[in-house]
Parts: structure tokens; C-alpha cells; sequence
């Protein structure tokens, strides 16, 4: 029979909102296709979490999902259990479905940011802001504190002080902080022209900025980062990574 007919054994998920752009159905389409394996890969739009307990109930054959904005946090009391660093972290990105039923959380955004922030490490990169509070943000500041980088939150609306007002940053103490990190969606196509409202004009060469978003590859936040000579790098390769801890979980017999 043709495999194209062949009805999916497995099936696996983005689950999120406004997520027709997402990155891992492709990913994860195209390597079920090549590793010849009769799985499918769907990304459901949630309009709350809320609607999650049906989703899991209208696919049974579901064995795993990955989770997106605006619900790594929000989805955690859904689950059954949670593996311990996604505990420690408090957002959850993929989820496995156990032998038993159960829905287990893990965090592999941690595992994708360290695996591909460090080769951009250098040993002046001693303090770093992360751009946004979301659910991204939490496995963030993890990985820097494993590697011993001190960090601020910069948030619209501060909750409290490891939090700063982007109103506080200026070209002056933006000099203090060389490593950047934007975890928000501003940038995301089709708004490409945002990009988060930070002192630009104050950064240099000694500068690495870290822009979660994907697409566009060249943001306009890397793009102002690279006017002032700063290194930039955008998030491809952290979901690379983290698709393919994902993976690790998921595979059918672990």
C-alpha cells in the first residue's frame, strides 16, 4: 500500500495560539518522512487551555506534544507529573504520554538555549537582562544561573526586584549587561518591524544578543544590535535542539 495512504500509528502536536507559523510541524514533519515512519505531527490552536482536557480526549493516538505561547505555564496543572528540572524551571514545553496513560511535563527549552548559547560564550559575558517574564523566559534564567551569569528581568509591568521597568534602561547601565536576551514574540513575522524597546544606541562589540524568535532569521532587534557591532544569533538552533531532546522522550518504547 501506498505510504502515503497509510493511516498515522503515532500521532504528535504544537499545542499554543496563533501558531500556524510554528516551526516544529515542519520539523518534525519532515523527519517522520525521512526516517520513513508512519507518524503525523498537528499543531492545535487553543483559544484557552481550557480546551485542553478535550483535545487529549479526542486523540487517543496522540503519544506526545510540544507546547508553545501562551501555555507552558498555564498547562502544568493539566498533568499528571512533572520531570524535575521542569519543576524547578516551572514551565513546561513538551509532554509524553506514559505507557500507563499519564501525561508526564519536561522542559526542553533549558537543554536547546545551553546547548546553543555556549558556543557564543565569552569571558567578559559575566551579566545578562532577559526580555520578558513569559513561560521562555523561566527556562532562561535557569540555564544562566547553572552557568553562573548574573541576570535581570526587564518587564512592561514589574512584579519585583529581580524585575526592571524598561523604562530604567538607558545607553549608560545597558553597558553593565552583555548579554541580551529578548524572549518575547515582538519581531515575529508577519510584525517584523518590532523589536523590544531597549537603549540600542548603548551597545558594542562586547555584546551578545539572543533573540528567541526565529522568523524572521535576521530581526530587527539583531539588526539594531548588529549597527552597534553586537554578536547576534536568533532562536533557530535552540529549537533544533530542544526538538530533538523532545524526540528523545517521545520515542515510542522509551
Amino acid at each position: 500500500m501506498d505510504k502515503n495512504h497509510v493511516k498515522a500509528v503515532h500521532k504528535f502536536g504544537l499545542i499554543g495560539k496563533d501558531i500556524e507559523y510554528s516551526f516544529s510541524r515542519n520539523y518534525f514533519s519532515s523527519k517522520f518522512e525521512s526516517l520513513d515512519l508512519p507518524y503525523s505531527y498537528v499543531n492545535f490552536d487553543l483559544k484557552t487551555i481550557e480546551e485542553f482536557p478535550s483535545l487529549i480526549k479526542n486523540n487517543p493516538e496522540l503519544k506526545g506534544l510540544n507546547v508553545t505561547i501562551p501555555y507552558k505555564e498555564a498547562v502544568m496543572p493539566f498533568l499528571d507529573s512533572l520531570h524535575k528540572s521542569a519543576k524547578k524551571i516551572g514551565a513546561v514545553n513538551t509532554i509524553k504520554f506514559t505507557k500507563k496513560g499519564k501525561l508526564k511535563g519536561y522542559n526542553t527549552d533549558a537543554y536547546g538555549f545551553k546547548k546553543s548559547i555556549i558556543p557564543f560564550i565569552e569571558t567578559h559575558h559575566k551579566r545578562a537582562l532577559i526580555l520578558g517574564t513569559g513561560g521562555a523566559s523561566k527556562a532562561i534564567c535557569y540555564v544562566l544561573k547553572k552557568l553562573g551569569i548574573e541576570y535581570k528581568f526587564v518587564s512592561r509591568k514589574p512584579s519585583d526586584s529581580h524585575q526592571l521597568p524598561y523604562s530604567q534602561l538607558n545607553e549608560d547601565n545597558i553597558k553593565d549587561y552583555h548579554i541580551i536576551i529578548n524572549c518575547t514574540p515582538l519581531g515575529t513575522f508577519p510584525d517584523t518591524m518590532a523589536c523590544p524597546d531597549i537603549p540600542y544606541a548603548g551597545l558594542t562589540s562586547q555584546h551578545l544578543l539572543f533573540d528567541l524568535v526565529y522568523n524572521p532569521s535576521t530581526t530587527t532587534f539583531m539588526k539594531n544590535g548588529q549597527e552597534y557591532g553586537a554578536i547576534t544569533t536568533n532562536g533557530s538552533k535552540m529549537l533544533e535542539h530542544q526538538a530533538e531532546k523532545a524526540w528523545s522522550i517521545w520515542m515510542p518504547g522509551k
